[in-house]
């Protein structure tokens, strides 16, 4: 098992075997996935060091080695004084590189105006301010205002860095409970179609032959016959603005209380919810997973 200590400003692992005879640029680009020219930046501010001595970067690393490397750089250290908001937030899980908060339904997931300060990245930042953490921190993936569930965050830019090439290989996996209306005809299937904007509502998108490569896999847990509602659960492929509400809405099942793609009023937002995150520790490159509750108002209707 590889461990990452933090000791100040610095964060300190020992080289594993499996690491072993791996240059600190392999480790750097090649294992954890880190871009090259941030890993250039830490480079050049001579922010990594092995055994408390200057690295050589393209030497072989031995098993036992110590690792040291430095993020909470000056370019990496945000102000946040009079900074975000407070509102209790609920943390999933947290370690010195990420973050997971469960987000609740009607907030944003970041701003989208230079004042609006009522978002979910306002209030973890107000939040790290309180553990006594004045750091950059940046969501990994989003969701929409009216989804509730878990959402990933990054407390510094190498760690960030790495979780966005995670989540474009597609290691890293979000699994959502969604009610939609009627009874699907199949228990389990994909529906793997493209999405792009609607030329007549700037905020709604759709199935469109000219937009991106969509996927998402579906499975059915339960039908209500009364309600004629069905609660499934959904996987993403790939992470299209509005992916699993216009998929869908497409086949003829929208989500229960979306009115923007054809739910009826059954719940006083889009029957959506994060329920499931799994990844791989973007040092220790272990596999990781969390789950989370859907809140009342969408167990209120579960079938």
């Amino acid at each position: 098992m590889v461990t990452v200590s933090k000791k100040g400003e610095w964060f300190e692992l020992t080289i594993p075997k499996k690491w072993a005879g791996q240059s600190a640029t392999q480790l750097f680009r090649e294992i954890w996935g880190a871009p090259k020219k941030l890993t250039h930046q830490m480079r050049m501010e001579q922010c990594v060091k092995k055994n408390n001595n200057p690295i050589i970067w393209e030497k072989p690393l031995i098993h036992g080695d110590r690792l040291q490397f430095k993020l909470l750089t000056d370019h990496q250290v945000e102000n946040l004084e009079n900074d975000g908001f407070y509102t209790d937030v609920d943390v999933r899980y947290e370690d010195d590189h990420l973050i997971i908060f469960n987000k609740p339904a009607g907030m944003e997931t970041h701003p989208h105006t230079l004042v609006q300060k009522n978002t979910l990245l306002d209030a973890a930042k107000y939040y790290m301010q309180l553990q006594g953490e004045s750091t950059y921190i940046r969501h990994i993936h989003r969701l929409d205002k009216e989804t509730s569930g878990v959402i990933l965050f990054a407390k510094h830019s190498l760690a960030g860095a790495i979780l966005d090439t995670e989540l474009a290989q597609r290691t890293i996996k979000r699994t959502y409970m969604a009610l939609v209306h009627g009874q699907l005809k199949n228990k389990h299937d994909s529906i793997e179609l493209p999405i792009g904007k609607d030329r007549h509502h700037s905020n709604k998108r759709r199935v469109s032959t000219t937009g991106q490569y969509a996927k998402t896999t579906y499975d059915v847990q339960a039908y209500d016959s009364k309600r004629n509602i069905s609660l499934i659960t959904c996987q993403l492929d790939t992470g299209r603005t509005h992916q699993i509400r216009v998929h869908l809405s497409h086949i003829g099942h929208p989500l229960v209380g979306d009115h923007l793609y054809g739910g009826k009023n059954l719940l006083t937002r889009q029957a959506l919810h994060a329920y499931k995150l799994e990844w791989q520790h973007p040092f220790t490159k272990e596999k990781q997973e969390i789950t989370c509750p859907a809140p009342a108002d969408f167990r209120s209707l579960c079938p």
